[in-house]
């Protein structure tokens, strides 16, 4: 069964490369996310896990839902950059303030916190954003893991 292993693998790779990628463009980029690029994160970390459970374990029906979060992460990728396009309104991004904050740590939260619009492209290659980019890649790799799935 080399696709049952193949497909988890190849969604394993994919989304560490794109979480790495993301890492670098924050870290090393110095363009901090918004709320929705860690959706789009969290999206690839359940990547990681699933797709490691299902090497481990050799089960197709891990490796389906696998392929099932990859999807997620490119509908999340999608959504985002149709609100960068502005082809629909996307959620309020978040303040980070938290219930019971003293004046002074709200005043201070505010005064530190970056501010990153959900609805502004930070950087873009051939005319897709980085949230364009996570669609595309997810979308390719989540089709493709679904053919070497169905080999099995």
């Amino acid at each position: 069964m080399p696709g049952a292993r193949q497909a988890p693998l190849l969604l394993f790779a994919v989304s560490g490369s794109l979480l790495l990628g993301a890492l670098g463009f924050q870290y090393i980029g110095h363009l901090p996310p918004c709320e929705m690029c860690y959706w789009q994160r969290y999206a690839h970390l359940a990547v990681l896990g699933i797709a490691a459970l299902a090497l481990f374990s050799k089960s197709r029906a891990i490796a389906l839902l696998a392929i099932a979060a990859m999807l997620v992460s490119a509908g999340l990728g999608l959504f985002h950059a149709g609100v960068e396009q502005g082809w629909w309104d996307g959620p309020a991004c978040s303040s980070g303030l938290k219930p019971g904050m003293s004046q002074a740590d709200i005043l201070g939260s505010l005064m530190n916190a970056p501010l990153v619009r959900c609805d502004a492209i930070a950087w873009q290659l051939f005319g897709l954003s980085m949230a364009g980019w996570n669609a595309a890649i997810s979308l390719l790799a989540a089709l493709s893991a679904g053919l070497l799935w169905r080999r099995t």
